[in-house]
């Protein structure tokens, strides 16, 4: 079976949950080979092997975390001389994106970004113009090269056991142009990561103020979910624009979906209408998102949310 490379996202110790989606995925058309740069590859083996990984090529020099992107793009497109995989897959995030764009151009090929899914020609499935429209795109030439948006692939096991093989190439000089010179530890609560939560609660314009957001993280925390807002509450400067769920913002897909005064704007729609459940709590019933909820509550939310908060602590208790 021919290889498909996986470019790790990872924090130095942990893996994160976009890799196990790319490895998952890259399962259905071969074997998935994991590219691992700078340290952490060792703690991180059992992990990746839980979910299929067959092999993990190590780059540890530390050029690879004292540069910014390029030396990862040099990385793969080595990797792609030698090992002539059918096909290299990268989550589509800031970093991501940039990876492969830089990927492309040193290998000739084509690069498809923000895929939803990958058909069994290696076509890439993308949602468009907001959610409105779904195409499928092709790379016509060269290794295709597919960037996968986070949360849009469910992680599901298959034991492997995967050899770790190192890797080196000499980094060029053009790569080391930009270098990281500070690195700041962001201070991390006990609420799970937004893109990786099995649960979201996100407010939106509703809300009415950033004050009342504390009713939002009430109703996560009761939930052990992450924090989410809509485009209206992070430009109001209510909440960090960090937790942004939509279209500029971020991309999640969790168990559960509950939006507490959010409109459904189709901006906000391109973010999470893929989640399994929608839950909607909404004063105007005939808002846009309760197309897509699964369960809604017409109702003031100053009202519902307290309920629901006190409702759920009474069962969990």
């Amino acid at each position: 079976m021919a290889e498909i490379l996986v470019l790790a996202e990872h924090d130095g110790e942990t893996v994160k949950k976009v890799t196990l989606e790319l490895v998952t995925l890259a399962r259905r058309f071969g074997e998935p080979s994991v590219v691992w740069t700078g340290p952490g590859a060792e703690a991180a083996q059992a992990r990746l092997a839980e979910f299929g990984a067959a092999k993990i090529y190590v780059a540890a020099d530390p050029e690879y975390d004292d540069y910014v992107v390029a030396p990862k793009a040099e990385l793969l497109a080595e990797l792609v001389k030698q090992a002539s995989p059918a096909a290299v897959l990268l989550p589509s995030t800031a970093e991501g994106r940039e990876v492969g764009g830089r990927l492309a151009v040193k290998i000739g090929s084509g690069i498809l970004t923000d895929a939803v899914g990958i058909g069994d020609d290696l076509s890439a499935e993308q949602v468009i113009f907001g959610g409105a429209i779904n195409v499928s795109s092709r790379v016509r030439s060269g290794t295709p090269i597919i960037a996968v948006r986070p949360n849009a692939i469910t992680p599901e096991a298959a034991p492997a056991d995967p050899m770790i093989e190192p890797v080196s190439i000499a980094v060029s000089d053009a790569a080391k142009q930009a270098k990281i010179t500070e690195r700041v530890v962001q201070q991390r609560g006990a609420r799970p990561e937004l893109t990786e939560a099995s649960i979201v609660v996100s407010g939106g314009r509703g809300v009415g103020s950033a004050d009342n957001m504390a009713l939002i993280e009430k109703l996560a925390d009761s939930l052990g979910a992450a924090v989410g807002a809509s485009r209206a509450v992070t430009d109001a400067g209510w909440y960090p624009h960090q937790f942004q769920v939509g279209q500029t913002g971020k991309t999640v897909s969790p168990q559960l979906y509950v939006a507490v005064g959010i409109s459904g704007a189709i901006q906000h729609r391109a973010g999470m209408q893929t989640s399994k459940t929608i839950m909607v709590v909404n004063k105007d019933p005939e808002a846009p998102i309760f197309e897509l909820a699964d369960f809604g509550v017409v109702g003031d939310l100053f009202k519902v949310v307290p309920q629901l908060v006190e409702e759920i602590e009474k069962r969990s208790a």
